[in-house]
């Protein structure tokens, strides 16, 4: 995918390290977390909206793929896209890659739940970020196939 769109970038600090030097498995989730976080920012999903709305977003399946170890001191940068938009979820597809070398580290998919955070259930996802998710979707689209070409 051409249209990937960049959503974290950081470095492994030591402290991010297990006992065999190298990031453990919890940093991994949470610098996709934040990943997410940021993706869903550029669909008009964000703090000040969930607050306006009553509503949030809940990770309800997340699938890691580790495909490289990194240690402390490398520096890593999130690319993400969009797989999907239903009617009351978002999937996500995530990669890190080690910025030195350009090696994906790991993979991820999300699929996130629209909430109503008073009751906490799913609902339905507001139109107009179902617009921009459609429109991304559609950039995805077009720059694969200018890949193709």
């Amino acid at each position: 995918m051409s249209e990937w769109k960049i959503t974290y970038r950081g470095i492994v600090y030591p402290w991010h390290c297990d006992h065999m030097g190298h990031m453990n498995v919890m940093w991994y989730a949470g610098k996709f977390d934040e990943a997410c976080w940021q993706f869903l920012t550029l669909l008009g999903l964000n703090p000040s909206r969930f607050k306006q709305d009553r509503s949030g977003m809940a990770a309800v399946e997340q699938h890691i793929q580790y495909k490289r170890e990194l240690h402390a001191g490398d520096a890593v940068t999130i690319q993400s896209a969009l797989l999907e938009v239903k009617d009351k979820s978002i999937h996500m597809l995530h990669k890190m890659v080690h910025d030195d070398s350009g090696e994906v580290a790991a993979t991820t998919v999300i699929v996130a739940v629209h909430l109503d955070a008073r009751i906490r259930r799913a609902i339905r996802i507001p139109d107009d970020v179902r617009q921009k998710a459609m429109e991304m979707k559609e950039q995805q689209v077009a720059a694969f196939q200018e890949g193709c070409a």
